[in-house]
């Protein structure tokens, strides 16, 4: 049984009860008001006004005059609002594990941070409360509590908590055994969170046991994670959002009207004066804030907002998208990829991260759709984008214009480049505007319904939305896993999301005994070309293909004519390295190319090609053998030549190569795509 706790300095609050003011927080506000030059803003934080008890943009707060401490962000710190779905999903879980739901009528601030799907830090009243994330394994929701966190929580119940023997050893991050503790609940279980008490300390730690093994356990069964030193209550004061736009309101002003000259500054320029101005119109919530301020910016009669319908979209976002530019009065061109995914996706696979066919096929076919019926009339198109810099570490040196380098004649606009999602939402609410409606049913974007950055917790609600749609997408994924001698698992898990599996999901793969290994591909030779080339975010360019024919080890073998190559079969992947671009080549038969301009992956390409031919139709005749200067080729046990490290990559033998001098096969033109 668990013991009974002796900690007789608490007073535990009731979860109706109202909380006490904080004089923690009035005396942190001291500290910290002037580490920070004036006007200098930081991604890695958000200020927060005890006294007003508001998030504020800046550092002063325009209701009290006074200024806001600073709260540290994980990178990229793209802060948002936690959204009515969020809100629900942490009450209930603060609910199933402490009895109590403190933070619900709050305002409640949630920032992205790594983890190996949803995961978000929680601020409520300035603190760093805990941890709001989703579990792959478990396929659910969890809440872990910081030490800050575990202080507040600790008001409002008597669940799920430890009593340790207090002690002047330090012992945060530590292990401990049965003897440290002096009493303990019965409620929690096995790598579960606990509310730790110490003297005067509260703090979280992680059971490593259940409660009913502590008694009989000759190992650690506790590890803490931290303590804070005395009570930490949360604010008497509980703002409305009206509240959170006064006190930003003058900061909330300035953005505004920089956004509005960057807009003036480059559509009225005189050689653009006479341009329309088109705005890319996702039904995100950037891209309406894009449009709304280039409403405010310029003549509605100037603007256009499109729309790249990719076929894959949710049906809440076409009739948002629909519905704003009627009720605004925005000319709207919506132009539809159709079913180019479905025609696609056998050939290429499911899309992954590191392999987005999809975007040139469903969404640059259509851009430059609209940017030619643009060009018919004008040389150049200016367009309004919502990107920002904050999004990514990749769009991190995001400039204010730029032509785009992927759609012929487009001068792109980027007045929200130094946005964070907290000053788009808070422009949303101040301007009160209506928006996509996903964004309060689980999904932090909402774009392609089956994209392969969506997160594991976005798949869930789209199950539990639309089963349709899921059904469909999840059904397809299955019959591909079949054709490649991979299970189920590898799709309830989401590893089809990546090409080449990041140290997570390996990780994970290991911890579920799962092979992530496919099939090989099938014999009769051939290669595809997903339309062209694509952007990556870095600025350089890719190719994805689709090739079947030709064996990883083949290939891996081949393609050392070319340059250094790395195998790795275990990963099911083979890397070459040239001067000037990079080709990864997948056991499943995807290949993809990247480089610094089009020329150089072009070059790849084509080279690269010839090398592929050259294996899938060889017939062990030898002459590469003899051409060599090296002896660095050899056939091999199935007839098809081999080439050793020993390979210069002279190029000889494919000069000698008869496959190559008297092939008549042909592949796609990228150029033509």
């Amino acid at each position: 049984m668990a013991k009974q706790p002796k900690r007789s300095s608490f007073s535990l609050v009731s979860a109706s009860s109202k909380p006490s003011g904080s004089s923690h927080g009035r005396k942190m506000q001291k500290k910290s008001s002037h580490s920070r030059k004036s006007g200098e803003k930081s991604g890695n934080v958000i200020y927060w006004c005890k006294t007003c008890n508001v998030p504020l943009i800046g550092k002063k707060c325009h209701i009290c005059e006074g200024f806001g401490d600073e709260v540290p962000l994980g990178q990229p710190g793209d802060v948002r609002f936690c959204s009515p779905y969020e809100r629900d999903v942490l009450s209930d879980l603060l609910l199933r594990d402490y009895n109590c739901s403190p933070f619900w009528k709050r305002v409640i601030l949630l920032n992205k941070v790594p983890g190996d799907d949803r995961n978000d830090e929680v601020i409520v009243d300035g603190y760093r409360v805990g941890f709001l994330y989703f579990d792959l394994l478990e396929n659910d929701y969890f809440f872990e509590p910081t030490p800050e966190g575990a202080s507040i929580i600790s008001n409002f119940t008597t669940k799920r908590y430890v009593e340790l023997h207090p002690t002047k050893k330090r012992v945060g991050g530590k292990k401990l055994r049965l003897e440290a503790i002096d009493s303990y609940s019965d409620d929690f279980r096995k790598n579960s969170p606990v509310l730790l008490f110490m003297g005067s300390k509260v703090g979280v730690g992680i059971a490593l046991e259940d409660p009913e093994k502590f008694e009989t356990s000759t190992s650690h069964v506790l590890k803490v994670k931290g303590f804070v030193k005395g009570k930490l209550e949360l604010n008497r004061k509980i703002p409305s959002m009206e509240k959170v736009i006064q006190a930003n309101f003058p900061d909330l002003e300035k953005i505004e009207s920089e956004a509005i000259r960057d807009i003036r500054d480059v559509a009225g320029k005189e050689k653009y004066r006479k341009l329309p101005v088109t705005v890319s119109f996702s039904g995100g919530k950037d891209s309406l804030v894009a449009l709304s301020l280039a409403m405010d910016a310029l003549s509605t009669k100037r603007l256009e907002a499109f729309f790249v319908n990719t076929g894959l979209e949710f049906p809440e976002t076409e009739k948002f998208v629909h519905d704003f530019c009627n009720q605004y009065g925005i000319s709207l061109t919506e132009e539809k990829a159709e079913g180019a995914f479905w025609e696609n996706v056998d050939k290429f696979g499911p899309p992954g991260k590191d392999f987005r066919w999809c975007c040139k096929v469903c969404k640059l076919g259509p851009a430059n759709a609209v940017m030619k019926k643009c060009g018919q009339k004008n040389e150049l198109c200016l367009t309004i984008d919502g990107k920002r810099k904050y999004e990514s570490f990749s769009r991190s040196k995001t400039k204010a214009t730029e032509m785009n380098p992927f759609v012929q004649g487009q001068l792109n606009i980027f007045p929200l480049r130094n946005w964070r999602a907290f000053e788009v939402w808070l422009y949303i609410y101040w301007k009160k505007l209506p928006y996509n409606p996903l964004y309060d049913m689980g999904f932090e974007r909402v774009g392609c319904y089956l994209c392969p950055s969506s997160l594991a917790s976005e798949f869930k609600r789209l199950k539990e939305l639309h089963p349709d749609l899921y059904s469909r997408w999840y059904n397809h994924l299955l019959e591909w896993a079949k054709s490649k001698g991979l299970s189920d698992s590898y799709i309830d898990y989401g590893f089809w999301r990546w090409k080449e599996l990041p140290a997570k999901m390996q990780l994970l793969a290991e911890k579920m005994t799962m092979s992530t290994s496919a099939d090989e591909v099938g014999n009769e030779f051939s290669i595809d070309i997903a339309s062209g080339y694509s952007p990556c975010k870095d600025g350089s360019y890719s190719m994805e293909l689709a090739v079947s024919g030709v064996s990883l080890h083949e290939a891996a073998s081949v393609l050392k004519v070319l340059g250094d190559v790395v195998f790795a079969g275990e990963l099911g992947i083979g890397l070459l390295k040239t001067k000037d671009a990079t080709l990864k080549f997948f056991r499943s038969g995807n290949v993809k190319i990247t480089g610094r301009s089009k020329k150089d992956v072009e070059k790849l390409y084509y080279r690269a090609t010839k090398q592929l031919l050259r294996i899938a139709k060889c017939t062990g005749c030898g002459v590469c053998i003899h051409a060599c200067p090296v002896d660095a080729i050899a056939v091999g046990k199935d007839g098809k030549i081999e080439l050793g490290d020993s390979c210069t990559h002279c190029g000889k033998c494919t000069d000698s190569c008869v496959v190559i001098r008297y092939s008549r096969e042909s592949f796609p033109d990228p150029g033509n795509i």
